[in-house]
C-alpha cells in the first residue's frame, strides 16, 4: 500500500519509493521531506531528549537508505518507516541498557488476593488531565517505561508487535506497560498533590482584610473667651 499524493517534485510517493529504490538521491530527498515530520516527534516521545531525538532521526533516515529496497509495499510506506524508526530507538535504548521489569515480579500476587488485570484500560490515568503535565510525565520516565507508553497507549502498537520489536515475550510488553502506567499515575498524583498545597499555602500566605478602625464620636463645644470675639473650638469627648 503506497500513497499516490503529489511530492513537491511533482512525482507521486510510489515513483519516489521506486526511484529511491534505484539510487535516485532526489527521489528519496522528497521522501525525507514527506516523513520527517512524522519521524522526528515519534523519536522525541520515545527518548524524551531532544538531541537524541535529532540523531536518531538521521539515524532512522539512514537506515531507510540502506533497507528501502526491501520494501514490499505490503503495508503503507508510512508505517513501514515508523515501524523502521521504532526499532532504531529500541536499539539505542538498548544500548543504554534500560532495566527491564520482570514478569516475575509483577505477577506476584496482591496483599489483597486480587489478581491483576495487564495490559488492560487504565481508568485511573482516562478524564480531564493537563496535556502539558502529561507530556512532561511522559517524559520523566525511564526509556523503559516511556517506551512502553509510546508504543501501546500513542502509537497503538499491540503487546505481540512490541514484544517482536524490543526481542521480548508479550507478557513481558504487558508488565512493562503496567508498572510503566503505576509510574505515570504516581506522578501525576504527586503533581497533583503539589498543586493543590501550592494552592492552600497561597491562601493562607494572603494579607487579610483589616476592618476599618471604628471612630469614636466627637462633638464640637465653643467657650466665648471675655477678650475674645469668636469662640474657641474644643474636642469634647
Amino acid at each position: 500500500m503506497i500513497s499516490t499524493n503529489q511530492l513537491s517534485n511533482g512525482i507521486s510517493e510510489r515513483q519516489a519509493i521506486d526511484r529511491a529504490k534505484r539510487g535516485d538521491a532526489d527521489s528519496f530527498e522528497a521522501l525525507y521531506g514527506l516523513h520527517k515530520r512524522r519521524v522526528y516527534p515519534l523519536c522525541l516521545r520515545m527518548t524524551g531528549n531532544a538531541a537524541d531525538a535529532e540523531d536518531l532521526t538521521q539515524e532512522a533516515f539512514l537506515q531507510l537508505y540502506r533497507k528501502i529496497a526491501t520494501f514490499r509495499g505490503e503495508s503503507a510506506f508510512s508505517t513501514w518507516l515508523h515501524r523502521l524508526t521504532v526499532n532504531v530507538v529500541l536499539m539505542h535504548l538498548r544500548k543504554k541498557r534500560v532495566p527491564q521489569v520482570s514478569l516475575e515480579e509483577i505477577l506476584e500476587p496482591r496483599e489483597d488476593g486480587r489478581s491483576r488485570d495487564l495490559g488492560a484500560r487504565d481508568t485511573h490515568l482516562e478524564g480531564s488531565i493537563d496535556r502539558f503535565v502529561l507530556e512532561k510525565s511522559i517524559d520523566s520516565l525511564a526509556p523503559g517505561y516511556r517506551s512502553a507508553i509510546v508504543l501501546h497507549d500513542i502509537e497503538g502498537f499491540q503487546h505481540k508487535e512490541i514484544a517482536a520489536m524490543m526481542g521480548c515475550s508479550a507478557g513481558n510488553s504487558k508488565s512493562q506497560l503496567h508498572k510503566a502506567r503505576t509510574k505515570l499515575r504516581n506522578l501525576l498524583q504527586c503533581n497533583k498533590s503539589e498543586k493543590t498545597e501550592g494552592r492552600s499555602a497561597r491562601k493562607k500566605s494572603s494579607p487579610r482584610t483589616l476592618a476599618p478602625p471604628v471612630l469614636k464620636p466627637v462633638t464640637l463645644t465653643a467657650t466665648l473667651s471675655a477678650d475674645k470675639e469668636e469662640p474657641d473650638f474644643a474636642l469634647a469627648a
